[in-house]
């Protein structure tokens, strides 16, 4: 490999369930990579366990102020979210979001999200009773994570479906950008105006919560941008999640039953499967805060770092057979799936508990389930999946 490679794009492919091979050539040969993005700038791809944990746990020297390097001008473009911003505005913004993501809390949530399982679950067998497969893409792992989100943020039930219709079109590339970007619109569009009707009626939800606590500290646009990050966050990963790791327990029958039938089996399998799926294949862009060496590769102030979560969390270093899933196992780190630093996935809790309770409800109710026909993974994809999943029983 040269020194600047022309942007290969293969922190974004994979073979199935696995990173391409080119990944762990470039992890074991190259771990701070060169490579050139149409325009001339130069992007650094990061690979190894260590050398991501070094730079998710540095704001120091690396910022996430994405709108700042690249000079947006007004706050309308600002893509928002707490993954585009330092301290001391991250932490800020942070501190409010914390003890609403405590297990304690969580722990409310709990039996909404079972009933809503079990709610999906009896759809599915109605439909599965006329004997055609079910896409359970569409009918399971789409569905859940926006009520769950919108359980978590106070949503009115009457404007759920259109919600999740939203929700569901921000991801949906196959119409083409501007359909998408059109979604993420709509969707700022609906939070601004849900947080100001909660500002004057605050409910039992997230955003009431907060305009409670902290209502005179929390203008509408800054509320309504990280409400829109906990979506984005947590829709299209925990749909990816749930499609992903049910399409391997299916080829894995043995792990299945043990998920079916042993007590808190499925804690370990969550955990391992997360590590071994890496949905979010690269963390929120890094840029230098000076000029720097990685790896002795010279990084100039300014430029970008990508960092490979897929590639960290198959790292030989990790332990023995990281191309596996070993339920269970004891690895020499913690796994990068929800990142790392104090930009860690705020509502990893959250998705634990979506995967532990949806896993195993699928499979006690469909013992005999099984997939049907072709597959289609997505390619290219920030955030790794399948199109779709037909299943019978």
């Amino acid at each position: 490999m040269s020194d600047t490679e022309e942007f290969p794009l293969v922190q974004f492919m994979r073979d199935e369930f696995d990173p391409v091979d080119e990944l762990g050539r470039i992890r074991a040969e190259q771990p701070v990579f060169p490579m050139e993005i149409p325009g001339g700038q130069t992007v650094y791809l990061v690979t190894r366990w260590e050398d991501v944990r070094s730079v998710l746990g540095d704001h120091e020297r690396f910022s996430n102020d994405f709108a700042g390097v690249i000079g947006l001008g007004s706050n309308q473009e600002d893509p928002g979210g707490l993954g585009f911003r330092d301290p001391p505005e991250h932490t800020r913004l942070r501190k409010y979001l914390t003890p609403e993501f405590t297990m304690r809390r969580l722990r409310r949530l709990e039996p909404r999200i079972e009933a809503m399982v079990e709610e999906h679950l009896d759809r599915i067998e109605a439909k599965g009773a006329e004997g055609m497969p079910v896409d359970l893409v569409e009918e399971f792992a789409l569905p859940i994570p926006s009520l769950v989100v919108c359980e978590l943020l106070g949503v009115p039930y009457e404007e759920r479906s259109d919600f999740v219709k939203i929700s569901k079109d921000r991801f949906d590339f196959t119409a083409g950008p501007e359909a998408s970007l059109q979604a993420i619109n709509d969707a700022m569009a609906y939070l601004t105006d849900l947080v100001a009707r909660e500002r004057k009626s605050p409910g039992e939800g997230l955003l009431g919560q907060l305009l409670r606590e902290h209502g005179d500290e929390l203008d509408d646009r800054t509320l309504a941008s990280m409400a829109d990050g906990l979506l984005t966050g947590g829709h299209d990963t925990s749909t990816s999640m749930l499609s992903l790791g049910t399409l391997w327990l299916l080829r894995n029958p043995e792990e299945a039953a043990k998920v079916r039938e042993v007590d808190g089996y499925v804690n370990d399998v969550v955990e391992e499967l997360l590590r071994y799926m890496t949905v979010v294949q690269v963390a929120f862009p890094r840029f230098a805060r000076d000029d720097m060496e990685l790896h002795g590769v010279p990084i100039k102030k300014g430029e970008m770092v990508l960092c490979s979560l897929t590639g960290a969390n198959r790292d030989p270093a990790l332990g023995e057979d990281m191309d596996t899933v070993r339920p269970g196992r004891e690895i020499a780190g913690s796994h990068m799936a929800f990142g790392h630093g104090i930009h860690r996935c705020i509502g990893a809790p959250l998705a634990q508990m979506e995967m532990r309770i949806a896993f195993r409800a699928l499979l006690r109710r469909f013992p005999a389930l099984r997939v049907e026909g072709e597959v289609p993974f997505r390619e290219l994809a920030i955030v790794y999946g399948v199109k779709e999943l037909p299943v019978a029983w």
